[in-house]
Parts: C-alpha cells; structure tokens; sequence
C-alpha cells in the first residue's frame, strides 16, 4: 500500500527511537528491558553517533577521545554488563602545550614554578586576588564567569585561546551556563594555586585513570546494539527520518527514507535524539512560526578530524594534549596507541588531531591530502612528532558535533522545549535532542528517564540533567531531578529481563 508521493506504508511501530547514538540505543535497551516493542531508525551506517569508531587500514581511532567515567550508578553497570572483560582499565595521562612548553594536567608544582616563572605565576595570583576582591555580579558570558572566579590573567593563559579555538566565537559571545557545567571546581586554578603554596589542604585532581573499551569506544555501542536487536528491538542503519506527521497532540506516524525509498510508519510513541534543528524541520504540518525561527538561531560546531599514521610507536606518552596555542589550527590531539593496544599496528600508531570549525569554512573543505599535511605539519612545529616517519593519513568530517552556547540559544531551546512538551507521545533526550553539551553517561542517563516518562507516564525533567548543581567530573553528585534512588534501581531494571530473555532462548 503506498500514500502520498510514492511512501510505502509500512508495519505500525509502538515505539520509534530516532538515532542510534549512545542515547538512542539506551532508549532501546530501556524499551527492551521492559518488555516492550520498538525500532530504532539511525541515518548513519554505523552505530554510535559522535561516540562511533572509525576504522582505517587496520587501525581503529575515535571521532575525538571517548573516556568512560560515570558516577552514575546504573549507567557504569551497563557498560560493565555490555563489555565484561573487554572494558579495560586505563592510566590517564594528558597535558597542556601553551606558550612553547608543556604542562602536565593537572599542573605539577614544579612545572609551573619552571615553566610558567614566579614571575608570571605571581602575576596569576595577584590577577585572582584582585577579582575575588572586586563586588562579584551575576556573570551572563563564558569570559566574564572565568575571569570573576579565576582573574584575568589565568583566563587569558589558560582559558581563552583554547576555548575560542573550539567554539569559533570570543568568550565574550559564550553563554556563562556553558562554564557552569562544564568547568565547575575546574582543577586547573586549585593545582596552581595549591602549586604555589596559596592554597592548603585537599586538591581533587582529576581522576588518574578511566575505563575503554578494547576496540575503542564503537565497540561499546556495536555490542549494546546486538544485545538490543537479540532482545527484539532491530536497529536499521541508513534509515534516516524525513517526517514526523502530527495530529493534535500526538505525533502519528515517522517517515524514513532508505535505498528502497520512503516508508511510513504510524508510532504510539517517539523518542528523539535528533538535534533540535532537524526535529522541527521534519515536522509534518510545520511546527508554528515562532518554533522554527527559534530553531534558525541554534546553532552547531562541527569537528574535523585527522588521523595520522607514524612509524614512531610512542611519539609521546600522553592520551591527548591540549594545544592552548593560538598559532596552531588544531585544539587537541590523541595518541590512540595510548588508550589501547588493539587500536594500533605493533610498532606504529595512530594519532587524532582534532580541528574544530563550522561546516563549509576552510578547514572543512580542506582535501584529504591537504588536511593530513596541515595535521603533520603542525604536530611537527610544536615538536610532537617526527614528521618524516608519518606514512599515512585520513581525514574526517563530524557535522554538528558540539551544540554552540551562544547569545541565542537559550531562549531558541526555551521555545522549542515548551512546543514538544505540547506532544504527549514525545520525548527528545541526548546531546543533540537537548541542545547540551553532555558526555555520554549524561546522554545515556537522559534516555533512561525519557523512555520512563514515555512508557510509565513518569514526570522526569530530563531537560535538568547536568545543570550547574548536578555531578560533574570532580565533586559530588548531586540529584538535581530528585531520584537519588533511581541508579540502584534501574540497574537491575535495566539488566536482568534482557538476560532472562537471552537465558530462555538458550
């Protein structure tokens, strides 16, 4: 049976997940664990969105680096249950190139009295004292929410050039709601500080190790989704949403498009994981006005991503760098080989040297050949890497990559979020279908509450998951949503019914 312009109906889905990304395919297992029926429908043809493994001539390298490190209960059981013996455990070691030198991070007192000078590390303090000292006001930007906790001179040192390298835009644009989260007990200042002998007692550093899965983070992602599919949720690559049609309050029925052409499918229920932008843009009538200008204004980060092959086995020691060097087109860079043996070739490895930029600039439309060249040319400047022993390269593209904090967006997300909570069958959860910039434990933790409010008719403020209070990576968790009970639960709601489905299939 085909309607309108030639799409096929096809089967009625109780539950359509939209991407199969660490969120979606979480929605999934959520869905599954309950007994319940769904599809998740993921435009790419691979799993695991920005958390997916790409693989080149043998080697294996993240789209950026993927550490797994949760002090959410339910969600550090998952990856346990989902890897088993192939989830490794890995020394953390990474560092800071600024102003021609490198810094351990978290600082070491040591270095910073060498290599940062009294002088200038004096400097910093006075910097700080100075605006402690000033009357503290409400800080609406990313500049001044830095400078008023940490002074000038550290957010020029330490803050701007990197910051501005991966958001494209002067701090003074970034919305402060981004530090909040992001940077809270930022362990950078306390280490100087602390290295200076100005600040006494305890230091939390950040954490000295984490966990990685053996073949890098998609393997995490390619085993969730087995487990799903076993469990009789299918997930069907290269099906991409192209309508979402609405009557009322409810959402009726998905649209996807796939090699045989478009298929509708009438949905009880949907979950989101789309960003914002293209969520509205699927809807069927158009959302109001007011909706899809707020959408106009959101706006993304894209990232670029260079994998260089060198005959060097240890070019240097670290997971990542930060490159806070304004002379260097890239923000960071990952030695793969460091997080896990079976990522590289014995005796070589793989590099990532990350490029972050906005879709269709310069660096976007750089050639293969042309971006693997800037990559090596630049790690060879700041003496990272013998460039004659690179041998091979690759290059690429992560569209939307990073949801942007700018001046816009808050009130954009404020409209849109008070339009879909008009829809009682839909819920939108993870990075993008937040519009946040959350890691993916975060992510996996917004699906696990989205899928409760869908199917359980929960009230959970998914949209509160990582505020400023909640956890971060140092400090406490704190429950912002209200469910300090909710991991311990979930963990077994999670795990067991998928398990005693696979045990009586056995």
């Amino acid at each position: 049976m085909r309607g309108s312009n030639d799409t096929q109906r096809a089967e009625p889905i109780d539950t359509a997940i939209l991407g199969a990304g660490p969120a979606g395919l979480t929605a999934a297992y959520t869905l599954a664990a309950r007994g319940r029926t769904g599809v998740v429908f993921e435009a790419d043809s691979i799993v695991g969105g920005i958390s997916q493994t790409v693989e080149f001539k043998g080697y294996r390298f993240d789209l950026g680096g993927h550490r797994f490190f949760t002090k959410l209960k339910a969600v550090e059981r998952l990856w346990e249950e989902t890897l088993g013996s192939e989830f490794l455990t890995r020394p953390r070691l990474s560092r800071i190139y600024y102003d021609g030198k490198y810094f351990s991070y978290p600082l070491k007192a040591r270095e910073v009295r060498t290599r940062l000078g009294l002088i200038e590390s004096a400097r910093c303090v006075l910097s700080y004292l100075a605006s402690r000292a000033r009357p503290q006001r409400q800080a609406d930007t990313f500049e001044e929410w830095v400078t008023a906790r940490f002074g000038r001179r550290l957010y020029d040192a330490f803050f701007r050039s990197y910051t501005e390298k991966v958001w494209g835009i002067p701090g003074s644009e970034i919305r402060s709601e981004w530090a909040a989260q992001r940077i809270k007990n930022f362990s950078l200042p306390k280490a100087l500080f602390s290295a200076l002998g100005l600040r006494r007692g305890h230091v939390t550093t950040l954490i000295e190790q984490f966990r990685y899965p053996r073949l890098g983070p998609g393997q995490m992602w390619e085993t969730l989704a087995r487990q799903v599919e076993d469990a009789g949720v299918p997930v069907r690559l290269e099906h991409r949403c192209v309508a979402l049609k609405s009557r009322g309050k409810r959402i009726e029925s998905v649209t996807v498009r796939a090699q045989g052409g478009e298929q509708e499918h009438y949905v009880e229920r949907v979950l989101s994981t789309l960003p914002l932008t293209d969520l509205v843009e699927c809807m069927r009538p158009a959302a109001p006005p007011e909706v899809i200008e707020a959408a106009s204004k959101l706006r993304y980060r894209a990232l670029c991503l260079v994998a260089l092959v060198t005959t060097e086995e240890t070019p240097f020691p670290d997971n990542w760098i930060y490159l806070h060097d304004p002379g260097t087109r890239a923000g960071r860079v990952q030695n793969f080989g460091a997080w896990s043996d079976a990522m590289v070739q014995p005796g070589m490895t793989c590099l990532g040297v990350e490029y972050f930029c906005f879709e269709g600039d310069d660096v976007w439309q750089l050639g293969n050949r042309e971006a693997v060249e800037l990559a090596r040319e630049e790690l060879a400047r700041i003496g990272l890497i013998d460039p004659a022993q690179v041998v091979d390269g690759t290059k690429v593209h992560v569209p939307k990559a990073y949801p942007m904090y700018d001046r816009n967006y808050e009130e954009a997300v404020g409209v849109i979020r008070n339009w879909v909570a008009g829809f009682e069958n839909l819920e939108t959860c993870g990075r993008n279908g937040l519009h946040r910039y959350n890691n993916q434990d975060h992510s996996m933790w917004t699906a696990i509450l989205a899928m409760q409010n869908l199917l359980e008719g929960a009230d959970h403020d998914v949209w509160s998951v990582n505020t400023e209070d909640e956890y971060l990576e140092e400090g406490e968790v704190v429950d912002a949503i209200g469910l300090s009970d909710a991991p311990r639960e979930l963990g077994g709601a999670l795990l067991d019914p998928i398990r005693r489905m696979q045990a009586a299939d056995a």
